[in-house]
C-alpha cells in the first residue's frame, strides 16, 4: 500500500527539540502517532478481510457453476443412456424407423454431452485452478499464489512489489 509523500516537516532542529523536551510533553505526540498507527492498521485489517472475501466468494461461484455444468452433463447422459436402450428395444421389435429415429435423437444428445463437456474442462477449471492456488496476504492484502517460486514470496514479504 503506497502512502505517497508525508505531509509533515521533517527538519532536523525540530527532532532535537523534541528529543530535548521532558516526557510529559512528549506524550501529546505520541499519542496522536499511535492514533494515526491505530487508524492504518484498522484499514489494512479492513482490505484483508474484504480481499478475503472476495476470493471465497469467487471460488464458491466457480464451484457452483461447475457443479451446475456437471449435473447438465449427468442428465444427458442419462438421456442418452434411456433413449439408446429404447432405440435398441424398438429395433428388436422390428420398429426400425422410429429406432433410427431415436438414434438421431441420441447422436444430436451426444454431441451436446461433448460441447458441454469441452466447456466444462476448458472454462472453468483454469479458472478454478487459478483461484484456489491463490491466498491472501495477511499484512498488505495483495492476492499471492500458493505455488509462486520462494524468489518472489521472499520478494514481496521483503517488501519488494511484484
Amino acid at each position: 500500500m503506497d502512502l505517497g509523500n508525508c505531509l509533515f516537516i521533517h527538519d532536523p532542529a525540530h527532532k532535537a527539540d523534541y528529543r530535548k523536551e521532558p516526557d510529559a510533553k512528549k506524550f501529546q505526540y505520541e499519542l496522536d502517532a499511535l492514533e494515526h498507527l491505530e487508524a492504518f492498521i484498522r484499514d489494512c485489517d479492513q482490505r484483508t478481510d474484504v480481499a478475503k472475501a472476495k476470493l471465497r466468494e469467487t471460488q464458491e461461484e466457480l464451484t457452483d457453476e461447475a457443479s451446475q455444468k456437471a449435473e447438465h452433463i449427468n442428465q444427458l447422459s442419462e438421456q442418452i443412456g434411456t433413449k439408446l436402450a429404447k432405440a435398441e428395444q424398438l429395433g428388436a421389435d422390428g420398429h426400425v424407423e422410429e429406432s433410427l429415429k431415436l438414434m438421431k435423437e441420441v447422436e444430436e444428445l451426444n454431441l451436446e454431452k461433448g460441447k458441454s463437456e469441452a466447456d466444462l474442462r476448458t472454462a472453468i477449471p483454469t479458472s478454478t485452478y487459478q483461484q484456489q492456488k491463490l491466498r491472501v496476504c495477511e499484512v498488505c492484502s495483495a492476492y499471492l499464489g500458493v505455488h509462486d517460486n520462494d524468489r518472489r514470496l521472499a520478494d514481496h514479504f521483503g517488501g519488494e512489489a511484484a
